[in-house]
């Protein structure tokens, strides 16, 4: 695959970046270097290849999932302009 330069206008116009005429040919070569690079990892054979998520091997930190603060609805509704039954009262927007 090879981007043009009026593929790169559109590259840029869609993310909304400010690309002058004179470094359109350079981002052509830079996403066209890119490609490139992507299609050679097509070529590289993982399988059996487990997901990592990170370069060296350590085990996941885990926490148990347990409540560790809370218990004071009444302090946070207390300045609410509107509160009931511990809950923050809101006008009703959808009819």
């Amino acid at each position: 695959m090879s981007v043009d330069s009026a593929t790169v206008r559109r590259i840029a116009h869609l993310a909304r970046i400010k690309v002058a005429e004179a470094e359109v040919p350079h981002l052509q070569g830079e996403l066209n270097a890119i490609l490139a690079f992507v299609e050679e990892l097509k070529g590289v054979d993982v399988a059996g290849v487990e997901p990592m998520t990170s370069v060296l091997p350590m085990p996941m930190k885990k926490r148990e999932d347990i409540v560790t603060d809370g218990g004071f609805a009444e302090k946070i509704v207390a300045n609410a302009p509107s509160a009931e039954d511990h809950f923050f009262v809101v006008p009703k927007v959808v009819e």
